[in-house]
Parts: C-alpha cells; sequence; structure tokens
C-alpha cells in the first residue's frame, strides 16, 4: 500500500535526511588506501547515534552492520568486513538512518584515490542517471516515466541498467511501495502524487550483461560477469514545488 505523507512527515524526513548526508559526507572522507571497510561502517553507527537517530539497516532482515559496502563488480547490500580498501577501487556506500519515526536511505559511488578513466565514467553516468530521474519526480507522472529516462541515458551511454532490484518507497518502514524499477516504459507503472516519498536508485553495470548474482558474502549481489557497478541513490518527496530531495546537506 502506497502512504502519502503529510507536510509534518516530510519535514521529519528531510532532518533525518541532513543528518544521513552529513554522515555520508564524513565517511567519505574517510574511505582512502589502506581503510577497511569494517571501520567505515563502525564510524557510520557512531555518527548516526551521535546525532540522535538509528541506524535503518542493522538488524534488517538480519543484516549485521549500518552500513552496505560494496566494492568494484559488487553492486549492493554487502558486508562491510576486514577487506581494505585499494588505490583504484570503486566503492559504494549505501546507509539509512531511522530518525523520529521515519526512514530516508541513499547511497553514493566514489572512486578511491586515482582510478581508470572507465571507472570514472561509470560513476559519473550513474550520477548524471539519477538527477535525470529526479527530474521526472513529479505529480502526474509515472514510475515508469522515472524507469525509461533512467534506462535511456544509462544504455545510450553504452553501460546496463539492473533489472532485478529497484527503488522503493519509504517512510515508517524503510521499503515502502511502489518499487521503483531503473528501466521502463513512459506512462506506465504507478502513478506519482503529491505526498509520495520515494527513493530513485540507479544501480548500474559496465558491462553489456545486466544479470545479477549472489556476492561471495551470500547476502549481497555482484555482477554476473565481473563488470565494475555503481550506484547511486536519494530519498525524494513529491511536492506541489516538483521534487525535494530530502538526503542532502
Amino acid at each position: 500500500m502506497i502512504t502519502i505523507k503529510s507536510p509534518e512527515e516530510i519535514a521529519i524526513m528531510r532532518e533525518g535526511g541532513n543528518i544521513l548526508a552529513n554522515v555520508l559526507k564524513e565517511i567519505e572522507k574517510m574511505a582512502k588506501p589502506g581503510v577497511a571497510t569494517i571501520d567505515l561502517d563502525r564510524a557510520a553507527e557512531a555518527l548516526i547515534l551521535k546525532h540522535g537517530a538509528k541506524p535503518s539497516f542493522k538488524g534488517y532482515h538480519g543484516f549485521p552492520h549500518s552500513v552496505c559496502i560494496s566494492i568494484n563488480e559488487e553492486v549492493v547490500h554487502c558486508f562491510p568486513s576486514s577487506r581494505v580498501l585499494k588505490e583504484g577501487d570503486v566503492v559504494c556506500l549505501d546507509l539509512g538512518a531511522f530518525y523520529k519515526g521515519y526512514h530516508t536511505d541513499m547511497a553514493e559511488t566514489i572512486a578511491i584515490g586515482k582510478t581508470s578513466y572507465e571507472a570514472k565514467r561509470l560513476i559519473l553516468v550513474t550520477r548524471k542517471a539519477l538527477k535525470r530521474g529526479i527530474k521526472k519526480t513529479k505529480i502526474g507522472n509515472t514510475t515508469g516515466d522515472i524507469g525509461n529516462t533512467v534506462q535511456r541515458y544509462i544504455e545510450s551511454q553504452g553501460f546496463s541498467v539492473i533489472r532485478d532490484l529497484c527503488g522503493h518507497g519509504i517512510g515508517k518502514d524503510i521499503h515502502e511501495d511502489p518499487a521503483i524499477p531503473n528501466f521502463g516504459k513512459r506512462g506506465h507503472g504507478e502513478k506519482l502524487l503529491e505526498g509520495m516519498v520515494i527513493c530513485i536508485e540507479p544501480m548500474v553495470i559496465a558491462g553489456k550483461d545486466y544479470h545479477i548474482k549472489k556476492s561471495k558474502d551470500g547476502y549481497g549481489f555482484s555482477s554476473k560477469d565481473n563488470s565494475l557497478t555503481a550506484h547511486f541513490e536519494h530519498t525524494i518527496a513529491i511536492t506541489k514545488k516538483g521534487p525535494k530531495v530530502l538526503t542532502e546537506i
């Protein structure tokens, strides 16, 4: 069931989103060669708690950490561990915060030190795809309008859109209706209404094969052909004045 949020509820989610964006900014500064991903996770949890929020992901469907940290061919939902970041790695940091009864969710993909031209382009294209999707988040448009825009741009750049994972509604639960695919047809899917809050999250594979497989940790997902991946996400409210990004500083 799709839930409609009041302006007061959206204001609370904006507060939580600001906390989350600031935490992510701090964690990105720490993500350097030689740093273990578990240390990023612990730092993120401490910062979220310091700001009066709770990590949305910890305990969700048995996930034991606060941040999903996916590296190179890994797409999403991978465990932090003693694995150390290396020069040239492409790393996705995906985290959520539960604040005053509401969740927000966001993700960024960053390069560790110097990386390849193709990796930089993959990150740039995925970021731009999210921005293009957000522009379609208007009253009267559909989830298919968002997905179609994301898909067409990504594929025009020679990359592939993952089909088996998608964005989602968000609010009192971390994952709510509707599903927000990163592909689709214009005019199809759920109609966007004022007061809906959704997460748009393009997940992109550098190769031509968009299929995924379970990661080595048995929880996350990786590209089937081991190509590099990138993932960006924002929490967005649909308002009369257009899309309002809640997860930014």
